[in-house]
C-alpha cells in the first residue's frame, strides 16, 4: 500500500508536464518573405494601343502599398495635373484616375520606380512600367547616356533627365516655363540613364538636379546640364551630361539698416564693379566707407555723422547696370569696435594670423602689438591691411613646434569712428614638421596649360591649390594626415578660377578631372604621384 501511494505524486507531475507543453506560444523560425508582389492582370492591359479610358487598374497577388510615390513615380510625358493614384494604404490593386485629357497619338509611360511594395516585408516590385498609346502603335525608340557633376566627383542627389521636342513652337526658354516631352531619372546610385518609348524627331536633352521636382529649371536652386547639339532620334550615340550650378544674374536685394551708422546691401551674381553713391541730401561733413563681407554676398556701408533722415536714397552702379535703392532708417544702437582672430589655435608655417573687426578699420599701430614665443622672446611683427574685406594680416616668422602669444594693446586698431580696440590676447601654436605629410604631383602628357591643381577633402573642400602655367611639378606641404582627392581644372580662359556654365548662353563649365584614386596622406610621409592625362 505504501508503495502505491508513492506513485500518486509521480503520476501527478507527469500529467502537469503534458499540460505545460500544451501552452500556447508564438511560432519561431521559418524563412523571411523576400519575394516581391506579382501582377495578376491589368485593365486595360499593359502596352495597350488606341487607349481611350479614363482610369487604369493593376491587380496583384497579395496586398501592396505605395511607398514614396511622389519621389519614385516618373510619368512620361508629364501631365499638367497629376493623375490620382489610389489607394496609398494596403490593397490588392492600384487605380490610376486621369484628370487631364490625353494627347492624341502619344505613348505614355508610368515608371513606378521602387514605390510598389508588399504590405508585410516591403519587398519592392522595382521599376515596373505601365505603358499605353493613344495611337495605333507604341513608340519604341530610346536614348542612353550618363550624368556627371561638372565639379564634384559624385552627384549630390537624384537627377531628372528630360527631352524637349524641337518644333516650330520651340524656344530656349522652354526649360524655365514648360514641362518636357519625355522624362526619366538616374536609377539608384548609378550615373546611367535611359529614355525609352520615344518617337522619331529632334530634341533638346537637359538634365536637372532640382529641389521641388516640378521639371522646370529654377537657376536659384537647381543644377542643370545640357547637350551641346540638338539630338535626332533615332540615334546610336550615348551622351554625357555635366551638371553645374549657374552663377546667378546680377541683382540687388533691399538694403537693410543694420545699426545706427551701418547699412547692408545684399546682392547676387557678379558685383565686382559695384559702386554705391548716396543721392539724398546730407550735411557737408558726411563721410562714408564700405567693404565686402568675407562670407556672404553683401557690402557693408558705414557713414558718419549720424543722420535724422527717415530714409536714404542710393544709386548702385555696376557696369551698365544702374539701380535706385531706398533705405528706411530706424532708431538703432551704435556699434563699438571689437576685433577677433579669423583663425587661431594651430597654424602651419604657411599660414597667416588674420584679424577682422565689426567696424571699418582705418589704421594699424604695430607698436601696440607684441608677439612672444614660449621662451618669452619678442618676435618682430608686421601687418598688411585689406580694406576691401576689412581684414588685417599679422605677419611674423614662425618655427615648427612653437607656441606664440599675440597681444593687441588699446590703440593697435583705430576704426572709422576713431574708436580703438580693447586689449585682446590670442594664442597660436605650430606643430612639428613630422606631424604633416607632403604630396608631389607630376602631370604626364600635359599640354592644355594652364591647370589649377587642387587638393580636396572627401567632402570636396579645397585645402590647397597650385596654378601651373608650364610643365612643372605641383607640390603640397603641411598636409594634415587624412584622405584626399586631387582635382585638376582646365583653366581655359586663364582667370585662375573654375568657371561654371550658362544654359542660355550655351556655355559648358570648364573641364574638371580627378586623379583616379583617393590618396591617403600620413604623418611624416611624402607621396610622389604621376597623373597621366588623356
Amino acid at each position: 500500500m505504501k508503495h502505491r501511494l508513492l506513485y500518486i505524486p509521480i503520476a501527478f507531475l507527469f500529467i502537469l508536464s503534458f499540460t505545460d507543453c500544451a501552452k500556447r506560444g508564438r511560432p519561431t523560425g521559418g524563412l523571411k518573405d523576400s519575394i516581391p508582389p506579382v501582377i495578376i492582370k491589368s485593365s486595360p492591359e499593359n502596352y495597350s494601343i488606341h487607349f481611350n479610358e479614363n482610369e487604369i487598374k493593376i491587380y496583384f497577388d497579395e496586398y501592396v502599398k505605395l511607398k514614396d510615390l511622389n519621389k519614385e513615380l516618373i510619368i512620361s510625358p508629364p501631365f499638367k495635373n497629376q493623375p490620382n493614384i489610389t489607394p496609398l494604404s494596403t490593397s490588392k490593386f492600384i487605380k490610376i484616375k486621369f484628370t487631364d485629357t490625353l494627347k492624341e497619338n502619344t505613348t505614355y509611360s508610368f515608371n513606378f520606380g521602387k514605390s510598389i511594395v508588399d504590405n508585410n516585408e516591403e519587398n519592392a516590385f522595382k521599376y515596373f512600367k505601365y505603358i499605353f498609346s493613344t495611337g495605333s502603335f507604341i513608340d519604341s525608340l530610346s536614348l542612353r547616356g550618363n550624368i556627371n557633376d561638372a565639379l564634384l566627383l559624385k552627384r549630390e542627389s537624384a537627377t531628372t533627365v528630360m527631352l524637349y521636342e524641337v518644333n516650330e513652337a520651340f524656344k530656349d526658354s522652354i526649360v524655365y516655363l514648360e514641362k518636357p516631352t519625355y522624362i526619366t531619372s538616374t536609377q539608384d546610385s548609378t550615373d546611367i540613364f535611359e529614355l525609352s518609348n520615344l518617337k522619331k524627331g529632334d530634341y533638346l536633352l537637359v538634365a536637372l538636379e532640382e529641389n521641388n521636382n516640378d521639371y522646370m529649371f529654377q537657376p536659384q536652386n537647381d543644377k542643370i546640364g545640357f547637350a551641346n547639339t540638338i539630338i535626332t532620334i533615332p540615334t546610336d550615340s550615348a551622351y554625357t551630361i555635366n551638371l553645374f550650378k549657374e552663377t546667378p544674374e546680377y541683382s540687388l536685394t533691399k538694403p537693410k539698416h543694420e545699426s545706427k551708422n551701418h547699412i547692408i546691401f545684399g546682392y547676387q551674381g557678379d558685383a565686382k564693379n559695384l559702386e554705391l553713391e548716396l543721392a539724398s541730401e546730407v550735411s557737408k561733413d558726411f563721410e562714408a566707407i564700405s567693404y565686402k563681407d568675407r562670407e556672404t554676398d553683401s557690402i557693408h556701408y558705414w557713414f558718419k555723422p549720424s543722420i535724422e533722415n527717415d530714409s536714404l536714397l542710393f544709386y548702385a552702379k555696376n557696369g551698365l547696370w544702374l539701380d535706385t535703392l531706398n533705405t528706411r532708417m530706424r532708431d538703432l544702437h551704435q556699434d563699438s569696435l571689437k576685433i577677433s582672430a579669423i583663425k587661431s589655435g594651430i597654424l602651419t608655417l604657411n599660414d597667416t594670423l588674420s584679424i577682422t573687426a565689426n567696424t571699418p578699420i582705418v589704421s594699424l599701430n604695430l607698436e601696440k602689438i607684441t608677439i612672444m614665443d614660449k621662451d618669452s622672446l619678442d618676435i618682430t611683427v608686421n601687418g598688411i591691411m585689406d580694406k576691401e574685406y576689412n581684414t588685417t594680416d599679422i605677419i611674423f616668422s614662425m618655427t615648427e613646434g612653437q607656441n606664440y602669444t599675440i597681444q593687441f594693446l588699446p590703440g593697435a586698431f583705430t576704426d572709422f569712428y576713431e574708436n580703438t580696440n580693447d586689449t585682446l590676447v590670442t594664442r597660436v601654436r605650430t606643430k612639428a614638421l613630422s606631424d604633416y605629410g607632403t604630396l608631389a604631383l607630376t602631370l604626364s602628357n600635359a599640354k592644355d596649360f594652364p591647370y589649377i591643381i587642387q587638393l580636396v577633402t572627401e567632402r570636396f573642400k579645397v585645402i590647397s591649390e597650385e596654378y601651373l602655367s608650364t610643365d612643372q611639378e605641383a607640390f603640397f606641404d603641411f598636409i594634415t594626415p587624412g584622405k584626399y582627392y586631387i582635382r585638376i581644372i582646365y583653366d581655359e580662359n586663364e582667370n585662375k578660377i573654375w568657371d561654371t556654365g550658362n544654359y542660355l548662353k550655351g556655355l559648358q563649365p570648364e573641364k574638371v578631372i580627378y586623379y583616379p584614386s583617393l590618396l591617403e596622406v600620413r604623418a611624416n610621409w611624402s607621396l610622389n604621384e604621376t597623373f597621366i592625362l588623356d
